[in-house]
């Protein structure tokens, strides 16, 4: 069994609460990506599950077994770290065999689960070299081939990718998650980038400042993001936002005053009043050309044109960002005035706390 669960899991550095109660449930054979600003408490998080940081408070269950006081060794799980942490001096097969001869396994053994791990990460042809004549995802390899020998229960990776460029990244992505469906073992993955936890999770877990904002598949969160946090952080470009206040609040609709651009009608909520101050948020994917229920008059700063796509910067008369995404190469250029609309539909909205009204 390779559940693992956190029941209000805790950690300080002297005044410094830097994790302060997460409670989350990740099944057997998920892959489960942690993602967060940067400070947020992600990779702490992940170190105190592999046992290299101590629990403050709270329990780590790994397979329904409570694992605070043991070390990371006896927890089942196999950790991979931004830096590869290569010895340089071995070859390929003796970095990948390295925590077998730690534990003094027989030969016969260390030669199968390496090959086996070779196999599944095509070094096969690589296994006499050394670390320094290898590519960086191949070297990355090599260091997921180290744990993968090990069996853990859970595999851990703490931003993998980083040290790569943006091709390779990408290449590392599709392998990483291909590993997955080959294994079918539990994967925790800790990243900053949110294309990364959208393209490779079962389940994102956002952090923001040492709390979960919210869990859930990634398109639940690009969906039905539960806070502003949330909705800025899911999704490229993020989502624009326009400060308002409700005008006007009758049985069907609700009237949000968006200053200089207008008022706009939106479904009624009964939580919502007249004077309560509110956030419109829209996606730039989902602004069209010079039509929708609500449109906007903006000039563009900037036009980034991508050939698959452009992008148009603009900023709104009460200062807002405001970005759109258009398929193809519409005729937009910058400081050329435009006409962008949105539909009903597609409009999100924030309370005054910044919780999602819808």
């Amino acid at each position: 069994m390779s559940e693992l669960s956190l029941k209000h899991v805790q950690k300080s550095f002297s005044e410094a609460h830097i994790i302060k109660g997460i409670d989350l449930e990740v099944s057997e054979g998920e892959f489960v990506v942690f993602v967060g600003p940067s400070g947020c408490g992600k990779s702490t998080l992940l170190r105190m599950i592999a046992g290299l940081e101590e629990v403050s408070a709270g329990e780590i269950e790994i397979g329904g077994r409570v694992v605070n006081d043991l070390p990371p060794v006896q927890r089942g799980i196999a950790m991979v770290f931004q830096s590869y942490a290569l010895y340089p001096h071995m070859t390929v097969y003796e970095n990948i065999a390295f925590p077998l001869r730690v534990e003094r396994l027989p030969q016969a053994e260390v030669d199968k689960r390496v090959s086996a791990a070779a196999k599944v990460l095509q070094l096969e042809s690589r296994l006499q070299q050394r670390p320094g004549t290898l590519s960086g995802g191949q070297r990355q390899r090599v260091a997921i081939g180290r744990a993968i020998v090990r069996q853990p229960r859970i595999f851990l990776f703490d931003e993998p990718l980083s040290n790569l460029d943006a091709a390779l990244r990408s290449e590392m992505r599709i392998e990483l998650m291909e590993l997955h469906k080959r294994l079918g073992s539990t994967m925790i993955y800790v990243t900053h980038d949110q294309v990364e936890a959208m393209t490779m999770a079962d389940k994102i877990v956002v952090l923001d400042v040492g709390t979960i904002s919210q869990v859930g598949s990634p398109l639940q969160l690009y969906h039905k993001p539960d806070n502003l946090f949330v909705a800025g952080f899911i999704g490229s470009p993020k989502m624009n936002f326009i400060n308002g206040t409700v005008t006007s609040a009758d049985g069907t609709t609700l009237a949000v005053d968006l200053g200089a651009l207008g008022t706009i009608s939106l479904p009624r909520d009964a939580k919502l009043g007249a004077g309560q101050s509110v956030t419109v948020g829209i996606r730039p994917e989902h602004l069209q050309l010079g039509t929708g229920d609500f449109t906007l008059d903006i000039t563009p700063r900037i036009v980034e044109h991508l050939g698959i796509h452009t992008v148009l910067y603009s900023t709104l008369p009460a200062g807002e960002n405001f970005v759109g995404l258009f398929e193809g190469d519409p005729k937009v250029s910058d400081g050329q005035p435009v006409t962008l609309g949105f539909t009903r539909d597609q409009v999100h909205l924030f309370d005054s706390a910044g919780k999602a009204v819808y």
